[in-house]
């Protein structure tokens, strides 16, 4: 197993276990680790020439960056104003 496969199952399956969490404190932590895996995800369906997966990947990068902007930048935006 690569280093890149490596990272999408370490990163994506504490992605999902974390968005399950009862903690809204650990819960956050899920985009975060949803999006560091994402580039390895997208690299690997590409180069792979899975275009299916490909365009789930894209959509679980929009999912996690949804919960980025949730749970981590609106919230640091309202603190400014």
């Amino acid at each position: 197993m690569g280093i890149d496969q490596a990272l999408i199952l370490v990163c994506g399956a504490l992605a999902a276990w974390l968005s399950q969490d009862m903690s809204r404190a650990r819960a956050r932590w899920a985009c975060v680790f949803g999006l560091a895996s994402q580039p390895f995800f997208l690299a690997a369906t590409w180069q792979a020439g899975q275009l299916g997966m490909f365009a789930l990947a894209l959509l679980y990068t929009a999912a996690w960056a949804r919960g980025a902007w949730s749970y981590w930048l609106r919230p640091a935006l309202r603190r400014r104003m």
